[in-house]
């Protein structure tokens, strides 16, 4: 169609103008660290320019664009190397919740912080004893006159460090004789900057710190800062998850295209694509791939749908996961050895290959996404988690 056309030279032409070469390529998963000032100064322009709440409605700040532009925004992000955003948390899970299930004074009171980047978001779900179980979360809150009081502990809270505020899972009443676990919990907006919380940062193995523990000691928000009602956390909670699965998806896999060209490229240069294995092992990653994308945009297209969540998922975190051992044979003895230039192209390989073994766990472990289409798709019998 012409318009969409036109609205993809209108996106192509703005990011030409405004990516530079210091942010094209910085930051993303496992590299949060990288050029994070310059990167938040981008993101606020973008979101000057209209263009973070493309997928919001327009009655609250967005552009109410339709997926097939939600779709083309993303391709064209990531085909520019654009940098990673510094409010994809805000944008594309609290804003999208707090519009479908928050309150009028919720909604006037953060989405024009989210929406210009002013304040930006972490996610309070995981905790030491819960990772991807998160209706054995332990962290309390109670009520203290017209504050929420908390106390417990997340962990691998990505951006901690950097946020505003959290959304946080917390029990606010015990689970009721025969009901299921997750009763009871509530879905919390706390903020960060108060003397009740503590950030710790967790040493990766790629040497940077993007992951966080994070303590509630005595933290308090405001009573009525709790989407939906108490105890019905669970259900808002499982909102945010599928808000986080959605058009954005696409520009991921674009730029896990751009990440095999490249290794492809340097299969040629260093001689690896001679070894037929290789060359069997990356026409294989292409075919995944392009199923994947494939699979990703009949999901999109159509009504939501049990699992879908869940499939592509276990198709992204594998892909990704291969590629990074895939890039450690074609690179041989280079991979292994110790770099001194953690710029160069070596690097960015093995910072791929290390961050990428934790595909397969972070935002619903691999385990957890197959118990999910086991039960609840295939119906086979509740596993024991006793």
């Amino acid at each position: 169609m012409e318009d969409d056309r036109e609205f993809r030279r209108e996106i192509r032409d703005w990011l030409a103008a405004n990516v530079t070469d210091e942010l094209r390529g910085a930051g993303g998963a496992g590299r949060e660290s990288e050029a994070f000032a310059s990167r938040l100064e981008f993101t606020r322009r973008l979101a000057a320019a209209g263009w973070s709440t493309l997928a919001w409605p327009v009655e609250h700040g967005g552009r109410g664009a339709s997926l097939r532009r939600q779709v083309i925004f993303h391709e064209e992000y990531a085909r520019a190397g654009a940098p990673g955003r510094v409010d994809h948390i805000g944008v594309t899970m609290v804003g999208p919740t707090l519009i479908q299930l928050g309150t009028e004074r919720q909604r006037a009171r953060f989405l024009p912080g989210i929406a210009a980047a002013t304040e930006l978001w972490c996610q309070g779900y995981s905790e030491p004893g819960a990772g991807s179980d998160l209706a054995a979360v332990t962290t309390r809150a109670e009520l203290d006159g017209d504050h929420w009081v908390l106390t417990g502990q997340k962990v691998w809270t990505s951006l901690a460090h950097v946020a505003d505020w959290c959304f946080v899972l917390a029990r606010t009443a015990p689970v009721p004789a025969g009901a299921a676990r997750h009763a009871g919990l509530s879905y919390l907006l706390v903020p960060m900057r108060q003397s009740g919380v503590t950030v710790r940062p967790i040493r990766q193995l790629t040497g940077d710190s993007e992951f966080n523990e994070v303590f509630f000691d005595g933290a308090r928000t405001e009573r009525d800062l709790v989407v939906g009602e108490p105890g019905q956390g669970w259900r808002v909670a499982m909102a945010t998850l599928g808000f986080e699965r959605g058009a954005a998806t696409v520009g991921q896999q674009v730029g896990f295209q751009r990440d095999l060209d490249d290794l492809v490229a340097l299969a040629r240069r260093t001689g690896a694509a001679a070894d037929p294995v290789v060359r069997e092992r990356l026409t294989r990653a292409w075919l995944d791939l392009t199923v994947l994308r494939a699979h990703t945009l009949r999901l999109l297209s159509g009504p939501p749908s049990v699992g879908s969540a869940s499939v592509i998922k276990l198709l992204w975190s594998r892909w990704r996961q291969g590629l990074g051992e895939l890039a450690m044979t074609v690179l041989g003895p280079a991979g292994v050895a110790c770099a001194g230039d953690r710029d160069g192209e070596v690097d960015r390989w093995r910072r791929l290959f290390l961050f990428s073994r934790a595909d397969t766990i972070y935002g619903g472990s691999t385990e957890i996404q197959r118990g999910i289409l086991a039960e609840r798709v295939l119906g086979l019998p509740r596993q024991d988690r006793r």
